[in-house]
Order: structure tokens, then sequence, then C-alpha cells
């Protein structure tokens, strides 16, 4: 075993330009005036209350957890329509955000189709599920498709960006390849391209997916349906008990999805 050899001291590591440290500097001390500028506003300044108000608190969480179990069949069956809320929006979410893909992307398309387009995204990507969900409950009325059309419009926009952002970041050989046989631009597309991005844009959707789950359950709140009313309900009626077994409901549902979730994507890579 051979020693190793002892390290020169004239050897430094290499320092960074000047300008990339005032660089740093600028971004973190905004980052902390901004943190100390937003301190009241926040009202952090209120965080004694959490202990002033301890036995408020205390009563609720002693309350909350002795779940009363005794409804767990129809959460379970809201819990199911939540899920089937979430799978059908992520479904139309795809289905819409393929073609946004592609026209958002800067490599397949000019640019002026490509920004409209991509300022077409996030104005689907800003807008709250909830606005969306009260705008189509106007539209078709309260229920589950009100819900599964907000989940779609504002999961589609988030797939956009994604699926346009996987298309720039392809290999050109593939496409190139296909172009020297002579095809159509839309078999450089369907050849060329889906091949290299379909893995990654099934991976986007798994995890959309899972979000959307625990979205369906927000919009329960404006009555869309699913284990949100239910849980709404609850808490009005202070049934803290029930709000406790709804939770665990919930929880319970949405680690099985994330743990099928990551089982399909480790297949996928």
């Amino acid at each position: 075993m051979t020693a190793s050899a002892p390290l020169d001291p004239s050897l430094k590591p290499p320092a960074r330009p000047l300008a990339a440290r005032l660089f740093d500097f600028v971004v973190w001390g905004g980052v902390i005036v901004l943190l100390l500028i937003s301190f009241k506003p926040a009202q952090l300044d209120r965080a004694g209350l959490l202990f002033t108000h301890s036995q408020n608190m205390r009563e609720f969480v002693q309350e909350f957890l002795r779940p009363d179990f005794s409804l767990l069949t129809t959460y379970v069956e809201q819990m199911w329509l939540t899920i089937q809320m979430a799978l059908w929006g992520t479904a139309l979410a795809m289905v819409l955000a393929v073609p946004l893909g592609f026209l958002a992307a800067r490599n397949v398309t000019p640019a002026w189709v490509w920004f409209p387009v991509r300022r077409l995204l996030d104005l689907l990507r800003a807008v709250p599920d909830l606005v969306i969900g009260t705008v189509f409950i106007v539209a078709v009325g309260p229920g589950p498709f009100t819900g599964v059309l907000a989940i779609a419009v504002n999961t589609g926009g988030v797939l956009g960006k994604l699926f346009s952002e996987a298309i720039e970041q392809i290999e050109r050989g593939p496409v190139e390849g296909v172009r020297a046989t002579g095809a159509a631009p839309a078999h450089e597309l369907v050849w060329g391209v889906l091949p290299q991005v379909a893995p990654l844009w099934t991976s986007y959707g798994l995890y959309r997916f899972e979000s959307a789950a625990r979205s369906a359950t927000v919009l329960g709140l404006i009555g869309a349906g699913g284990i949100g009313q239910t849980l709404l309900d609850s808490i009005n009626g202070f049934s803290y008990s029930q709000t406790g077994a709804i939770v665990v409901v919930v929880v319970v549902a949405v680690t099985l999805i994330d743990v099928l979730s990551q089982i399909i994507r480790t297949r996928l890579t």
C-alpha cells in the first residue's frame, strides 16, 4: 500500500471571479432583504399566539387524534371518487398538453408560434384551481365533472410547459436521421422526437396525477364533489373526530398513489 503524496501547500482552490461573487452577494442579500420586508405583512409577529392559545389547540388536537371511523365506508367511497376525478383530469390534461407542448417548443416551431403558446400556458398555470373550478361550476353546475375540468385546465398548462422543455432537450441526431430519409415534418416528430420524450412525459404525467389527487380534495370545498366536500362538512360541524378519520383516509390514499407512481416511474427508467 503506497503512501499518498503530500499536498503542495502552494496549491490553492481556484478563486471565483469577483463578478460572480458580487452577483451571489446581491442575490442572497436581496433574499434576506425581502424576508425582512415581508416579516410584518406576513404577520410573523403573531407567532406568540401559538403558545398563548395553546389550550384551544390542545383541545382540537385531542379530538382530532381520536378519529371516528364509523362512516369509513362513506369516506372511502368519496376518496375513490376524488381519485377518479384526478385520473380523468390528468388524462384530459395530457391530451391538451401534447399539442401545446410541441407548439411551445422553440426548436420545432417558429417564434411567432411558440411565444403566444408559452403565454397561454403561463395563463393556464397562473389561474388557481379554485378559480377555474368556480368558472366551471357556473357553466356545468356543481359535481365531479367540474373538478375534472378544473384539474384538466390547470394541469394541462403545467404539463404543456414541462413537455415543451423536454422537447427542447432532445438529441438532434435521430430527428436528422429521419429527415435524411425524406420523411415529412410530421414523421420527424413521430419517429424522431416522440421516442425520446415519451418516457419523460409519462413520468411528468404521473407526478401531476399525484398532485391532482390532492388538488381534487381541495376542489371539493367549492362543490366539485369528492372527499373535499365531506371534509368541509365535518369541519363546519366541529366534528373533529370525523375530520381526523377523513384525513387518515386521504393520507393513506395519497401514499398509495405515490408508491404506485414511483414503481411505474422506476420501470420506465
